[in-house]
C-alpha cells in the first residue's frame, strides 16, 4: 500500500511539471531578433517589441536584461491583458564603432 502511495504521488508531481505553460503558449512578440543596419556612431538607435498576451490570464514582465550596459531594455510597467500588446524598448547607445550584436532577455509570469 506503501509503494502504491509513493507511486501515484510520484505520477502527480511528473504530471504537474510536465503541465506547466510555455512561454510561447502565453506571449507572442512582434519579432524574436531585430537589425538595427547600418548606425551611426554616437546616435542611439531604438527598437519596440511588441509582446500580445494570448493567454486568459494577465501576463507581468518581472524583468528585462541585457548582455551588456550598452543596450538597455525598458520592461512595461503594467501587467498585459488577455488580448492586449504590451512593449520592450530597446535602446544601444551606438558607442562602439564596430559590428555588435547583443542579447536581451524578458522574463514574464502570470499575475
Amino acid at each position: 500500500m506503501k509503494k502504491l502511495f509513493l507511486l501515484a504521488t510520484a505520477f502527480a508531481f511528473s504530471f504537474a511539471v510536465t503541465a506547466q505553460t510555455k512561454p510561447e503558449d502565453v506571449v507572442k512578440s512582434n519579432e524574436e531578433t531585430h537589425d538595427f543596419g547600418k548606425i551611426k556612431q554616437g546616435e542611439p538607435a531604438s527598437f519596440v517589441f511588441e509582446l500580445k498576451n494570448i493567454s486568459k490570464a494577465p501576463v507581468v514582465v518581472e524583468s528585462t536584461s541585457a548582455s551588456c550596459g550598452c543596450t538597455t531594455p525598458e520592461k512595461p510597467t503594467e501587467p498585459i491583458l488577455p488580448g492586449e500588446v504590451g512593449k520592450v524598448k530597446v535602446q544601444y547607445n551606438a558607442a562602439a564603432v564596430a559590428p555588435f550584436t547583443k542579447r536581451c532577455i524578458c522574463k514574464t509570469g502570470r499575475s
